[in-house]
């Protein structure tokens, strides 16, 4: 079964998750600058003397797919134990195709 793996992680993480991947031999990575905010809703910042609400932190967002679980090894590298953590999605795949070759299914993965 192939499944896509979502995970929006803390910026200070990025290299951490990146290792954790790479040492289950995980090809094919899409990483992307993002926002958002979740359960901790922002924080108050002083801008020219006046008070604003920081909705949007700064996140990193993986997107991989694979042909077994990852995530625990994301989990294990993106925790610190604090609100604003990230989350992990991931879905079940019914097809890839790599273009240059036609490979299909698991085999367009590598």
């Amino acid at each position: 079964m192939m499944i896509k793996v979502e995970a929006i992680v803390r910026e200070e993480v990025f290299e951490d998750v990146k290792e954790a991947l790479n040492a289950i031999d995980v090809n094919g990575i899409t990483v992307s600058q993002v926002m958002g905010c979740g359960a901790q809703r922002g924080y108050k910042k002083r801008v020219r003397g006046t008070e604003v609400d920081v909705m949007m932190q700064p996140k990193i967002k993986f997107e991989i797919v694979v042909s077994s679980e990852t995530i625990d090894a994301i989990q294990k590298a993106a925790f610190t134990g604090e609100v604003g953590d990230g989350k992990i999605f991931s879905y079940e795949i019914r097809t890839a195709t790599k273009i240059r070759t036609r490979e299909s299914g698991a085999d367009a993965l590598n």
